[in-house]
Parts: C-alpha cells; structure tokens; sequence
C-alpha cells in the first residue's frame, strides 16, 4: 500500500435549425415519447449503481452511496482492467482529453481523444460501440456526454449538437443551434451536455457571444437560449422583485459603434446543475473580454452583467430566475466558471437549499438556490482603484476565505527552496532584493507610473499593491493571485453527505495582468504551479483539512467522494489517489502511466463496485511536458489485470515542468560566447524598436545552456554593441529563487557569474519583470562500467497476491566511486520504460563505497520482466567539481 506524508416550447419560440436530422434510431422516430431519464438519475441523492452524469447526479455532487470498497479494503483494491479507447476500430492515434464518463445500465460511455464516443462495458472494460462522424468533423476538447431518452447526446465540429442511439451509437439527429431569427448562440464545443426531463442543455464556449440554449431531446428542436451577453432595454427581474437592465450595466454604445455586452464574451464554458424539485437550471458565465481586450475596462465601464456571474433559470422555459455576480467589472479573467454544486445542508440548525460557487478567485459563495442570496456571510471589501479602468469600488469577499488572498515575498535564498506555493517572483510589484535576498517594496520602481491614476480605500494597510486579489492595472504589469488558471478553474467539487465536506482541487499559478497581455495574463515565468485539495465544511465554510499535492489540481482534476469515507482524485502525472475524506490524508496510489484530466467515477456490477479514470492527459498548465494517453482504467477488490511489463501499474510519467518555463529553444552557450544580452530581442537587431525591450523574450538568449564550472557573462547592451540604437535604462539580472546574484547594470556594463551546479537558475529584469532566462548548466555523465552492482543480480519484484499493493521492500545496489570522488547528490535509477529517474529511498556513503537502496514499489512498474540494464546515477565532489558518474548494470527481473 503506497502512503504519502501529507411541453416544452420556451418562451421565445421555436428556433432554427440550420442542420436536421442525418439518421433517425427506429426508437425514436417522429412520434415523440414521454421523457425517459437514464436509470439512476437523481437531483441530490447519491448515485447508487451508475453514475449517468458528469456531475454523478444532477446537482454535480460527484458523491456516491457505494461502500464496498472503503478505507479497510482499500488496500486490496487493483486494476480490473484497461481499454485504450483510440484503440477501436475505427482507431486512431489520438491521446489527450479531459472527458468524465458516464455509467448507464453498467455501460460506461466517455468522448474519445479524436472527439468521438465510445461505450465501454463496465465489467469487462470490452468496446460496445464507437462513434466517429464521417459527414463532419469532431470537436477537439471535450468534457462529457450526458444520457437521456434512450440516447447519448455529444458535440461535434461547427457547432453542432448530436444524438447517438445509447445501444448502437448510430446517429439519431444532429442539430446546429441558432436563435429564434437565425441569431448565432455561439461556439458549441468542449462543454459536457447536460440532460434532464425531455430538454438537453448546451453550452457555447468562447467566441464574441455566447448562449446556453435548452434543445428538445427528441429532436434536437430549439426550445429556448440565454446569453451572457444581454440585449440593452431588456429588464430582468428576480424572485425577490429587483429589476435590472442588464445591457445598461456594460455602459453605452462605444463612440465606433460597438456594443460592448454583444461582443463581451461571458460565455458559459463549463456545464451547469439542475434542481428537479425547484426546476431550475443553475449556469456560470465567464469574464467580459470586450472593447479592446478583457484586461482594459476604460470603454465598458459598470458591473458588466452577467460576466462572472451565476444565473438561474426557469429549467424547462429558460426564463430568468435571479442572478448572483461574483465579481464586477472583472478584468483580471477571474471568472468563477465551474460545475454548481447544489446541496441541501444545515446552517444554525435549518436545512437550507445551497449552491456552492466559485472558483478561480479561490472562494466559494454558499448561495440559497431558491432566491441567490447568501447562506454564509459576505463582505463588500473596499479595492484599490485605477481612474483608467472603471474599477468596482467594492468586490464581494465571502468572510471564510479558502486560499490566500495575497502573494508571499519571501526571501530569496538556496535554504528556502521551492518556498510558500504562493510565493511571488521578484521584482514584479516593485518589490526588489536587498543585499540579503529580502524582497523589498521600491516605490521608485517602474510601479510609480501608476501611481497618480491610483485610489486606495480608506484604512487601506498598505500605500501600494502587495500582489492582492484584484489589485488594478493598465499597461504595467502587476503580479497577482491567484489567476486565470488558478484557484479551482474548471475541476469540478464534491459534497459528501457523510461528512458535510465540500472538497475543492486547486492550483496555484500567480499572473501579472496589463492591457496588452496575451491569453488574460502572463503567468510568471520561473515560479512553481502546484497545487492540491482541501475540504471546507459546508456549513461553516470553514477550511477543516488541505493537502498541498505538489501538481496542479484545477484543471478537470476533480474528487469523487463516497459514503465510505474514501475521496478519489486523479493527478496530471498518471497517478489516481484513494485520500482519507477526513483527514486528507493519502491512503492508496495507482500509477496509469498518463496525465489525468477528468473526474474518477465508481460504479457497481455483478455485485462488484468499480472505480475507474480516464487517464488521456491534457495540457494546462504543464504544457507538452505532459505524458498524453488514451487509458480508461477500472479498478475493484482483488483486480488482477497486469499491463504488458507484467505489473500492474503503468510506467511513471515524464518529468513535469513544474516551474513555468522560459520561451525559446535552448541555446549552447558556446555558440553565443557564454553570453546573454538583458532587454533585447534580439542580438542583431540596431533599431530603436529593439531597445530596452519589455518583452518577456527580451534576454537573449531566454535559455542559455552550459556545463558545470562555465563563467556566463551578462551584459547590459551598450553602444559598442548596437552603435545606432543601445540601450539607455540600466537593467537587471536577478536570479531567483536561490538569490546567486543579482546584477544591476547600466549601458554597457557586464556581469560574470561561474555556475558550480547543476540546475535550472531563472531570473529577470528589475526594470521591468517581463523579460525572463534561464540557465540550464547540465553535468556531463562519465561512464563507469563496472563500478555498479546489484547483489542479489536477480530482483524479484513480484507480490504472492498478485497485487501491486503488495510490491513492498527494497533492492540494494553498490556503487564504487573513483578515488578522491566524494558522494554529494542525486542517486537515481534510469529504466527503460520512464524517462523519469526513480529517486533513492536511501543513500550510505562508505567513504568511496556507496550502498544505495531503492523501494521495490518504485521500480516495479518501469522495469519490464527478464533481462534489463539500469543505470544508476550519482553527483559526486571532486577536487571542489561537482561532477555526474554513471554505470550500467543489466539484472534480471522477475515478477
């Protein structure tokens, strides 16, 4: 067992169909039936048998009733089976998707890595079906299927929505939606859909404008559509009797023309949660990015409704309920856009009917889903304003707070590595090392720009912004937390009703906002985007336990909890967990061997509870470091299936880049003499364009890589370089996090610094932060042959249960060292099947005689059966020299 440390036509008419029907399942021809719902399909009770939503029921709670597997047999629980689904003919070689299955009637039915669907018999993880459209194109991104009336309803390429008879896949009706005057709804992709009671519901994502629009099951027939983006004149009023005229609050009609809110994005792009008894549909809408760009709100100045904002509905008309705006007049892209999760949960001793909502920002509002209204407390926190922006005077701050609400400036220092996850990269801010490495607020920095153009409120502790939530900008980057891909983004929550607990995923990605940033902010480069779990109590919003897994958990990493106190959540590095859902504590992990980007579900068939993942890898925020796949995996008690090395577990995934990385390729520092010129582009390019460049690729080169022992010149661009055009502000090299240097450099003036180790030493300008390198100073390995050995030659990694929980000891090897080598660091195991080393559990140094023992749990799943060479790898002293020694021993493997 592996442990860790920590009817139905709406209001508006019939629309459009620009696309009918291709193919019509005998079923479900042109009489249509009453609703059928999928077997197991709840509002608010816990799943049983299936799961036959994205959410688990209705109300996203992503929490099941099944207690077979729980924290007393969790140990015996191993993959029952695996199904590359790009595998199915028709196959492909696709991998990548952030899909959630769903179980209906024991058939697990998921969106493939191409964009099609596939049904997977739950029991013996054998393909039922797949379905790949030939007449159109897929949708790439996909999040989900939902099931109703017998079929299957998916999205595919230009907009379309589509039906698949739930037994053969065959195609029942496609449908391109388009409002009641063939108005464009928006871009329909990626969004899982969403079924309830005859009507499925769709979301547009992206694009200028975007829709949820209510179709009918049977056909495909448009019932009803609500943009985030309101017409003006158009008043809505709530269940509480406030009217508001939406399109007003985007200010007016622009001098050009434009009209902000048509054009404003706040598009639904995650699914929404249905209430049955209260018949409402519950929907996130993203951020306002109209007028020239989401980060500039000088030409849409009001709250920018419903940007940012929850909205409920009338579930089969799609008539307005009420609305809840979680931030106004956002221009930081921190839309709260995530599945609702509804409950019904005691406060002060009354049940309340609740809805839990927010993500990014890193809160959660506890909303009455009958009216909008706060359950749990809510403070209007007085904010920092810029003249230029049109800023909100005040944004709403629910009083129990889940992550920090402001950035740590810790001291740079090689003691204090990685440091707070929310720590701050230097310089941004203003705030600049001392000679101690203590980052410290210059108000003569390139922040003072701001300055006449800023408001503080009144009693505001600080006369500066310290990288707080919602700290304005305009055209000077300014760092801030969390970001427009941190917090919870788009993982879906889950409610136990066993333990009250809302279980929130989160990552942490600081973002430094300005008017000209690309893709809603410039996540800082250098700094560490990890992440984890915590639970809240539902009732109090009180945070009871979190555990800092060390990856990213915000996107579509999101928890399954069970009524047996078991919380299961997968990883973007392959790995799926079993946590203890009080405690956070971690008590099973399974290795897929592919990212996770999508949401376990368990299941019950023949008796047997299953668990399974999907575990086909994704991208954010890791990019392409991450290992792709097209795995559905599914696990029970006592699951024998091994993979073809003959263990259970697949190989440990690529190496994560956890730190963001640097643009550019590498560049061999003997190509550019060991040199990088700070705050330019380019290392030929004399034009006035080219000076004192504020572009986050302006060190040249961004990533320079050199041996140990290589002296790196840094230069400030002088005349005697660019004789028309030199630089005229000083800049800076300030490494970080470890504080090696940090050089301050006017027009022509060098710097030399000789790195002594290995490693990755990131650092950045003082005048402004943007411009970013790093270098990359690698060892050499020196090859040893025969210095290496393995006693016994033959390891036996196998268990007498079979079971991968039951891989347990050590293996010892020798390593001789040459002599005057001293061990230092870093004694790992290459294997063949990972191209992530398998660290030492245990290194003894002998003086030059190191014995070096590795867990059998780690080795067993990157090692093949029979004959294999392992080469093992230390870093070593020599002579003051840091240096890498290598030998190759080949063993014989039995499982």
């Amino acid at each position: 067992m592996r442990k860790h440390l920590s009817r139905r036509l709406g209001a508006l008419g019939l629309g459009a169909l620009v696309v009918v029907t291709v193919a019509v399942s005998p079923a479900y021809g042109a009489n249509p039936a009453a609703p059928v719902p999928p077997a197991g399909l709840t509002g608010l009770e816990p799943t049983g048998a299936d799961m036959p939503t994205v959410g688990g029921n209705l109300g996203n709670q992503h929490y099941s009733g099944l207690t077979k597997i729980n924290k007393r047999n969790i140990d015996k629980v191993g993959p029952a089976w695996r199904t590359h689904v790009s595998g199915v003919a028709p196959a492909s070689d696709d991998v990548g998707q952030q899909t959630t299955p769903i179980v209906v009637g024991g058939i697990i039915y998921l969106d493939t890595p191409s964009g099609g669907v596939i049904a997977v018999d739950g029991k013996s993880g054998a393909s039922v079906w797949k379905w790949e459209p030939t007449a159109y194109g897929t949708a790439d991104t996909r999040r989900g299927v939902s099931s109703g009336d017998g079929k299957i309803f998916t999205m595919a390429a230009d907009d379309r929505v589509v039906a698949l008879d739930q037994a053969t896949g065959q195609e029942a009706w496609v449908v391109q939606p388009a409002g009641p005057n063939g108005e464009s709804l928006g871009n329909f992709d990626r969004v899982a859909t969403v079924y309830h009671n005859g009507i499925v519901y769709a979301h547009a994502a992206n694009g200028d404008r975007a829709a949820v629009v209510g179709l009918d099951a049977t056909d495909g027939s448009y019932l009803w559509h609500f943009f985030g983006g309101p017409d003006r004149g158009t008043v809505y009023t709530d269940v509480n009797g406030n009217s508001v005229d939406a399109g007003a609050t985007w200010g007016p009609v622009t001098p050009g023309g434009v009209d902000c809110p048509l054009v404003g994005g706040s598009t639904p792009w995650i699914h929404g949660s249905v209430d049955p008894e209260l018949n409402m549909y519950y929907m996130t809408f993203g951020n306002a990015r109209s007028c020239n760009s989401s980060q500039d709100g000088s030409q849409r100045p009001g709250d920018n409704l419903f940007s940012s904002t929850m909205v409920a509905v009338d579930a089969t008309s799609g008539a307005y309920k009420w609305h809840y705006q979680s931030i106004r007049h956002d221009v930081w892209d921190m839309d709260n856009v995530h599945p609702p999760t509804l409950a019904n949960v005691k406060y002060s001793g009354v049940e309340r009917k609740v809805l839990f909502y927010g993500s990014k920002s890193g809160h959660q509002f506890v909303l009455d889903r009958t009216n909008g209204k706060p359950v749990l407390p809510v403070t209007e926190k007085p904010m920092i304003t810029d003249s230029r922006q049109n800023h909100a005077e005040t944004q709403p701050f629910p009083e129990s707070r889940l992550l920090p609400d402001c950035l740590v400036w810790e001291k740079l220092d090689p003691e204090n590595i990685p440091g707070d996850p929310w720590r701050a990269v230097p310089n941004y801010n203003g705030y600049q090392p001392d000679e101690d490495g203590n980052l410290v607020f210059n108000p003569d920095s390139y922040v003072a720009a701001d300055e006449p153009f800023l408001t503080y409120p009144e009693g505001y502790p600080s006369d500066h912004r310290e990288g707080c939530m919602y700290d304005p900008q305009w055209d000077l980057p300014i760092l801030s937390t969390t970001s427009q891909n941190g917090g919870g983004d788009w993982s879906n929550n889950a409610y136990s009703h066993k333990t009250n607990l809302v279980y929130f995923p989160y990552g942490t990605n600081p973002v430094a906002h300005w008017n000209g940033a690309a893709a809603n902010g410039q996540r800082a480069m250098g700094q560490y985007q990890t992440g984890g779990i915590l639970a809240y109590d539902a009732s109090t919003g009180k945070v009871r336990w979190q555990n800092h897994l060390g990856t990213d958990m915000s996107h579509g990493q999101g928890p399954l909890a069970t009524a047996s106190d078991l919380l299961f959540a997968g990883q973007i590095d392959g790995r799926l967990l079993a946590m203890d859902s009080s405690s956070g504590d971690v008590l099973w992990d399974f290795q897929t061997g592919s990212g996770i980007a999508s949401a376990p579900i368990t299941y019950e068939v023949g008796g047997e509870q299953y668990v399974a993942v999907f575990a086909a890898g994704s991208t954010n925020p890791y990019g392409a470091s991450v290992t792709q796949g097209d795995s559905l995996w599914a696990f029970k008690i006592g699951g024998k299936y091994t993979t073809e090395s003959g263990s259970q577990e697949g190989p440990n995934t690529a190496p994560l880049s956890i730190r963001r990385p640097v643009n550019g390729n590498a560049v061999e520092g003997s190509t550019v003499d060991n040199t990088v010129l700070l705050a330019r582009t380019s290392r030929t390019d004399d034009t006035a364009a080219a000076r004192d460049s504020v572009s986050q690729n302006a060190m040249q080169p961004t990533r320079l890589r050199v041996p140990v022992g290589t002296t790196v010149t840094f230069k400030n661009p002088g005349a005697e370089t660019f004789p028309n055009f030199p630089n005229l502000k000083p800049h800076c090299a300030t490494q970080f996090f470890e504080g090696e240097f940090n050089a301050k450099l006017a027009p022509g003036e060098t710097y030399q610094h000789t790195f002594d180790r290995a490693g990755q030493y990131y650092f950045n300008d003082c005048t402004d932060p943007r411009p970013t390198g790093m270098i990359e100073v690698y060892l050499t390995p020196q090859d040893t042959p025969g210095a290496a050995s393995f006693i016994p030659s033959t390891l036996n990694l196998g268990a007498r249960s079979g079971m991968f929980t039951d891989v347990d000891g050590k293996v010892g090897a020798y390593f001789k060292l040459p002599a005057g080598h001293r061990y230092e660091s870093g004694a790992v195991l290459l294997t063949p099947l990972s191209s992530t080393p398998v660290t030492a559990a245990k290194v003894t140094d002998f003086r030059n005689h190191l014995f070096i023992q590795f867990n059998k749990a780690d080795l067993d799943n990157n090692v093949p059966e029979g004959k294999v060479p392992l080469t093992l790898v230390v870093n070593v002293l020599h002579k003051g020299v840091q240096k890498q020694i290598t030998s190759t021993v080949t063993v014989r493997i039995v499982k």
